[in-house]
């Protein structure tokens, strides 16, 4: 039997994804300021009101799809694979980067420290503590990550205490002079820059989706308001804070945009309140890979599941952890790093277009899920205006941060623009899905330019088609039958599909039953290369028997399909064990 893991609570859930979010203000304060100046604050106060609006887009995708996946779940089930794994893509490309940057950064901070300590081989050190973590079961990486949570927090708090301190004895005086200083150039475009660069303080915000079903019940919208009010409050906050302190010039300075909270913490308490800061900011950034290594997790067992990976990733240990996905994550991460030797800018194109990207996707996801599955439960609806604004506020991040000028490394070289790095890692992942998503074409063209047919090709190719798939039927007309019989053979790879109306005894020769026989037969006859098995079952349909026929069939529940549920419906679709929908 599968051993059953105690679910996470909301401290323990808004800790995972909130150490990544919340690490943001240790960079987004600098950069927004770099960017819109004496109006940093202003352009935070904008991603926090466009957080706000998300935070009813995802509640409502999730609440309605409760399973792991995020975007990609959200698009798996409202439009095809190829869609959905084009999200997939770039939810795994950000995690990626974040693992990578996070990591390298928080070893910087501690180099700030020790300064004897190799950066490089210090982070392939700490990629792999948390791989090793995750692997040992995600209540033991919950443990550590609400830890650092706590100490972030508390560290913060005491920053602010002295700052307040500081307001007290100094006033506000820097902070006018800031704000009467001259604008260079537009006011119009220091603001659209600012926010372009400040929605990166929101990423994390995602991550939670990922691992929705590692939470108790009910948690989730919990932890994207926590998340929220994290933004909301601390980087704002910060901004001004720190135009209160130093002049703009300063605060625009290559030095500074590295270490504007220690140097805040410095200025205001003295040497070990910097410290504090530093050791922070170790730990902090160190939660944001182990946010990474969790929200991956989750997202690539959800995509092995449905096939697009290779099965080989399903293999569990005794903690129940998909071991293999989060090492071949592990070796990913440590590749890149190795690649990029440590120049961490050389990713912040990959990490910003592929976060913006996914949040933007889930926008239209929830669209998507307004259109199609009009009937299907959800404890909370976003509305039209609110998903139209802030996708259209994500785009216009995604665009600020594609103008933006190339950045400069610590030698003075111009790096390469954000989408030049960004597509050859989007090119190479998306190819690699794509191979997977067409491998039976591929196999059989290999099959043709083969002379002699390679019998382990023929053998994998029936492996694949083998596959048996279920469809719940309540009775539906020959038009929604016929959308189920597009689907299967656009989608998935299979020679045999079970049509199963379940029933009460009393039924048996109902009208409805007797046109239903009459479809099938039809059917069967337009799709000669799918063999349709209808089954008429007497009983009630519900989780215990797709749990009775899963196991019957030998046909795991993931490869069975229903439509759209009603209110009427006494069951949520998390309880019916994983099916899809798919009209």
């Amino acid at each position: 039997m599968e051993k059953i893991h105690k679910k996470l609570g909301e401290l323990a859930s808004t800790a995972i994804c909130g150490n990544d979010i919340s690490s943001s203000v240790l960079y987004v304060s600098a950069l927004s300021i770099f960017y819109a100046g004496q109006y940093a604050w202003i352009t935070l106060l904008i991603v926090a009101f466009v957080l706000f609006l998300f935070r009813r887009i995802y509640g409502e995708v999730v609440g309605a799809l409760p399973l792991n996946g995020g975007a990609y779940n959200a698009l798996l089930n409202t439009t095809s694979k190829l869609m959905a794994s084009v999200a997939a893509t770039l939810t795994i490309l950000s995690y990626m980067a974040t693992a990578v940057i996070s990591g390298n950064e928080a070893m910087h901070y501690l180099h700030h420290l020790v300064p004897s300590m190799p950066v490089i081989i210090a982070t392939i050190v700490l990629l792999g503590i948390f791989a090793t973590l995750v692997i040992n079961g995600i209540s033991e990486s919950a443990k550590v990550a609400i830890a650092i949570f706590i100490f972030h927090l508390s560290s913060l708090l005491i920053l602010t205490g002295f700052i307040g301190y500081y307001f007290i004895t100094h006033g506000l005086d820097q902070f006018m002079e800031n704000w009467h200083l001259p604008m260079e150039g537009s006011i119009t475009m220091a603001i659209f820059f600012g926010f372009a660069a400040s929605m990166l303080g929101v990423s994390g915000f995602e991550s939670s989706a990922n691992f929705v079903e590692e939470q108790e019940r009910g948690i989730f919208p919990k932890t994207l308001k926590n998340m929220w009010v994290i933004v909301s409050v601390i980087n704002p906050l910060m901004a001004f804070f720190a135009l209160s302190l130093f002049s703009i010039n300063t605060l625009q300075s290559d030095a500074y945009q590295n270490t504007l909270l220690i140097e805040m913490g410095e200025h205001v308490g003295g040497y070990w309140v910097g410290v504090l800061i530093a050791i922070d900011a170790v730990l902090v950034l160190s939660g944001a890979v182990l946010t990474s290594y969790v929200g991956v997790s989750g997202l690539l067992e959800r995509m092995t599941l449905d096939r697009i990976l290779p099965p080989y990733f399903l293999k569990k240990n005794k903690k129940g952890s998909s071991y293999r996905i989060i090492l071949m994550f592990f070796f990913l991460s440590v590749s890149v790093l190795l690649i990029t030797r440590g120049n961490v800018k050389l990713l912040a194109g990959v990490y910003t277009i592929s976060f913006l990207s996914v949040m933007a996707l889930f926008g239209i996801g929830n669209i998507l899920l307004k259109i199609k599955r009009t009937k299907l439960p959800r404890p909370e609806k976003a509305t039209w205006i609110a998903v139209i604004i802030a996708i259209i506020a994500v785009i216009i991040a995604l665009v600020g941060n594609i103008m933006m000028p190339p950045k400069i490394d610590e030698n003075g070289n111009q790096l390469p623009s954000n989408i030049s790095v960004f597509m050859p890692y989007f090119l190479i992942t998306i190819g690699f899905i794509m191979i997977m998503l067409n491998r039976i074409v591929i196999l059989r063209a290999i099959l043709k330019m083969v002379k002699h047919i390679n019998t382990s090709i023929i053998r994998t190719i029936n492996d694949i088609v083998k596959q048996e798939f279920v469809f719940f039927t309540k009775g539906d007309n020959i038009a929604s039958l016929n959308r189920v019989m597009l689907y299967i053979k656009e989608n998935e790879h299979t020679k045999k599909i079970k049509i199963v109306h379940v029933h009460k005894k009393e039924e048996n020769d109902s009208p409805v039953l007797i046109k239903l026989r009459e479809d099938i037969k039809f059917l069967d006859r337009e799709y000669p290369d799918i063999d349709i098995d209808f089954v008429e079952l007497n009983g009630t349909f519900g989780p215990k028997l797709i749990k009775e026929l899963s196991k019957k069939w030998d046909i795991p529940v993931n490869f069975m399909f229903i439509g759209s549920l009603s209110h009427k419906f006494p069951y949520r679709i998390e309880e019916l064990g994983g099916v899809r929908l798919i009209i």
